[in-house]
């Protein structure tokens, strides 16, 4: 109903120049107006169609500046961060970053693609932003992973995580964290420190920023890539950086 709405007040302002404010027609004048207007709709339902095709096409244009203009305005906090988990080469002159949640299928399932990145091409930079938006147990093991940096495991600590299959709540991230050798009741206490509550604030704004709705949303350099496209997508996009003469924000 919302988007008839609009399209009638574009076919509104594309039909009409109005002389007047609308609060000056009398009733009978916007009865007849409002009835001219039905009819039209009615016998030109095209109208209706191009309109929104065109107001998407001007919302979508609107989003991808945006998009750009905050790619560039937050290069720093997006691919040279000193709290994200970084994998590949941390002198990688390509970055490929990706926000993530541990409980998500298609992360899971994009997970061997981005190992694949990382062990096959050694100038690699692979940026990890926790971004736990499904819900509590998410939350839970994106606090305890970007804790477990205080003792050293956060790589081991991710893949282990990574590699469970089924959902991760506070009981099973808790088992992963003592299986992968970490002091769970340390790993407790650093969780609740301002510093991993300020890192996923962060991702957050980022990914609000960037109009990053899902998981996983990949960028590399100036391309935002969501879902779970696939190794033979990353792979290209990061060959068409380098053909393009490398980074120019990352």
């Amino acid at each position: 109903m919302l988007k008839l709405i609009r399209a009638c007040l574009i076919v509104l302002a594309a039909l009409f120049v109005l002389p007047v404010q609308a609060a000056e027609f009398s009733p009978e004048q916007k009865k007849e107006l409002g009835d001219f207007i039905r009819q039209y709709l009615m016998e030109n339902p095209e109208v209706v169609r191009d309109a929104m095709q065109e107001l998407e096409r001007k919302q979508q244009m609107a989003e991808d500046q945006a998009r750009t203009d905050s790619l560039k305005s937050m290069s720093s906090e997006i691919f040279r961060s000193g709290d994200d988990l970084v994998g590949g080469n941390p002198q990688g002159k390509v970055t490929l970053v990706e926000f993530f949640d541990y409980n998500c299928g298609y992360c899971k399932r994009a997970f061997p693609d981005v190992m694949k990145m990382i062990d096959g091409d050694k100038d690699l930079k692979v940026v990890m932003k926790e971004f736990p938006i499904l819900g509590p147990g998410s939350v839970y093991a994106a606090r305890a992973a970007l804790a477990s940096r205080k003792q050293g495991k956060y790589w081991e600590y991710h893949l282990a995580l990574m590699a469970h299959e089924g959902r991760i709540d506070e009981q099973v991230a808790d088992q992963i964290a003592e299986a992968t050798g970490l002091d769970v009741k340390k790993l407790k206490a650093d969780m609740e420190g301002d510093e991993v509550s300020q890192v996923i604030a962060r991702n957050m704004q980022l990914a609000d920023a960037l109009k990053i709705q899902g998981t996983p949303a990949f960028i590399i350099d100036e391309t935002v890539i969501p879902g779970a496209v696939g190794y033979d997508a990353l792979a290209a996009a990061v060959k068409q950086v380098r053909d393009n003469g490398g980074c120019k924000l990352c």
